[in-house]
């Protein structure tokens, strides 16, 4: 009997044994960090990565990043990269986790391991603030080609001048006379009054060949005073409407601007386009707003927050939405991390409260 009892105890011992190893995998490790805090690396890229004036950070990724981290009881501290060191931090073990406007691409997956995508988005185009504003006018007009006309028109004007004062220099000193500089002087203000119709008669040619120039400039003028006058208006009009960048068809005909490293830098790599690059894209913008290129391809959402908020009238953005684009959380491969990360980070992001968050950053909610 009483060895009948061992054997009842010793079985039960091993079903519980059995039991506690068949629950362990469904525990996540993380919620008993030993270990030093987790090196978070993060890049400024509004509206999912926000440096507050106080030097805390904000943002839709860093929301979302302390929500899982509080889920899953872990402890961490910010590290600031830029874009290459957000992935070569993560391969040589300098980080732990990776979050900022990070986009799952083919070569990155390569490299790293990525979470669930958080927000599906796209590349846009934002382009120079052209408007009607005094200065686009002015750009306008004093444009290489624009000034290229005038000194084609002073040369013809010079040249017909000194026909005339050739004819006219001995048989009507008293217009056309002078010295060299006052002959030619005086030739080339009957020229321009000419050919402007204004003619105040003040100077006139008298011989038969200088009144012959005169009748045959009186008609070429007319002609080319309204072909001048078309090249101002397209110049200001037609012509910065042809140039206009309307959607990526444009942009291999224009002078394109991307930051470096990046997902656009990748699409535009593959359709061959050139472009050079800045190292972010406030400093991009900046060069856009500055008239210095065309176009500045990049993330829609972060090209829509700070154009509105720090370039409203000097960059606009394109509303068409082209490249999808996912932005996830980076880690190491083969990390412990992500499948807890993951099951946390669609749990969040499938919450009414996240839909809030995303209207308070983005002003709709996306998804």
């Amino acid at each position: 009997m009483r060895t009948d009892v061992n054997v009842h105890r010793v079985w039960l011992r091993r079903c519980w044994l059995v039991l506690c190893l068949a629950t362990l995998p469904f525990t996540p490790a993380v919620l008993a960090q030993d270990g030093p805090a987790l090196v978070v690396g993060t890049r400024i890229a509004p509206p999912f990565v926000i440096a507050n004036e106080d030097g805390s950070l904000s943002g839709i990724s860093i929301e979302l990043w302390r929500r899982v981290a509080e889920a899953l009881n872990l402890s961490y501290e910010f590290e600031r990269r830029d874009l290459a060191g957000l992935i070569t931090g993560l391969e040589d073990g300098t980080l732990s986790v990776s979050v900022a406007a990070l986009t799952v691409t083919a070569e990155r997956e390569t490299r790293i391991d990525f979470t669930h995508p958080f927000h599906t988005t796209g590349l846009a185009i934002a382009v120079p603030a052209e408007g009607d504003s005094v200065f686009g006018v002015f750009r306008g007009i004093f444009s290489w080609e624009f000034f290229l006309a005038l000194v084609a028109l002073g040369g013809l004007l010079l040249l017909v001048g000194l026909i005339l004062w050739i004819f006219e220099r001995k048989k009507n000193p008293g217009m056309f006379g002078g010295s060299l500089l006052e002959g030619i002087g005086a030739s080339f203000w009957w020229a321009a009054v000419t050919m402007t119709t204004v003619g105040y008669g003040d100077k006139a040619p008298i011989t038969l060949a200088g009144r012959i120039v005169g009748l045959v400039w009186m008609f070429a003028a007319i002609i080319l005073i309204s072909g001048f006058t078309a090249a101002i208006a397209t110049s200001l009009t037609v012509g910065r409407l042809e140039h206009s960048v309307r959607g990526p068809a444009d942009l291999p005909n224009v002078r394109v601007l991307t930051v470096a490293n990046s997902s656009s830098a990748a699409y535009l790599d593959a359709r061959g386009i050139r472009y050079a690059v800045r190292s972010d894209v406030t400093s991009a913008l900046a060069a856009l707003g500055d008239g210095g290129f065309d176009a500045l391809v990049y993330d829609k959402p972060i090209l829509q927050y700070l154009s509105n908020r720090e370039y409203p009238r000097r960059t606009d953005v394109l509303p068409a939405q082209f490249e999808r684009q996912d932005y996830a959380i980076a880690l190491p491969t083969q990390s412990d991390l992500r499948e807890p990360m993951n099951q946390m980070l669609l749990s969040t992001i499938r919450n009414s409260d996240w839909q809030q968050v995303l209207t308070r950053y983005l002003g709709h909610p996306d998804h």
